[in-house]
């Protein structure tokens, strides 16, 4: 697979302590979500997203976005990941990467507050392949996150401590 990082080659740093998100580890994350992408079931909107978190364990579990007829019943591709990684045991996470058509995708608030459960993790933010068939091609826009940032003062497990 071609390089999908059009940004530097240096390491990210995670906000947790002695954790660095590494550019491979990063392509790794980004290549996951755009793959996933292509399993989206979104007859409604068109609009499809992938997903891809990154446990603790070092293991990405990755989710796409499905719609329903009756609109509700459907799952973004962020909480539909995360569904898997707890469903698979995991309860730590480092990163999540959301991948759509263009850069300008970021996790709505749901998702937002679904991820802030497991802590303040890194979100990547990045438009899909040029060559989506083929997943080949450079990411063109990447961005990252802390979840703090795109969810301040965020209601959390902490919030609930009857001490």
């Amino acid at each position: 697979m071609t390089d999908l990082i059009k940004k530097s080659e240096k390491d990210v740093t995670v906000p947790k302590p002695g954790i660095k998100l590494s550019a491979p580890r990063i392509r790794r994350l980004v290549a996951a979500a755009a793959d996933v992408r292509k399993n989206s079931y979104s007859p409604y909107s068109n609009y499809k997203v992938g997903a891809a978190l990154l446990a603790s364990s070092g293991k990405i579990y990755a989710g796409a976005n499905f719609e329903n007829a009756s609109f509700g019943a459907g799952t973004c591709a962020e909480r539909t990941a995360l569904g898997a990684a707890l469903s698979a045991g995991e309860r730590e996470f480092i990163a999540i990467c959301v991948c759509g058509a263009d850069g300008n995708i970021t996790p709505c608030g749901i998702c937002r507050q679904a991820l802030m459960e497991f802590g303040d993790i890194v979100v990547i933010c990045a438009a899909a392949p040029a060559d989506e068939e083929n997943g080949e091609g450079l990411i063109q826009d990447l961005r990252c996150f802390r979840l703090k940032g795109l969810l301040p003062e965020a209601f959390g497990p902490a919030a609930l401590d009857k001490d």
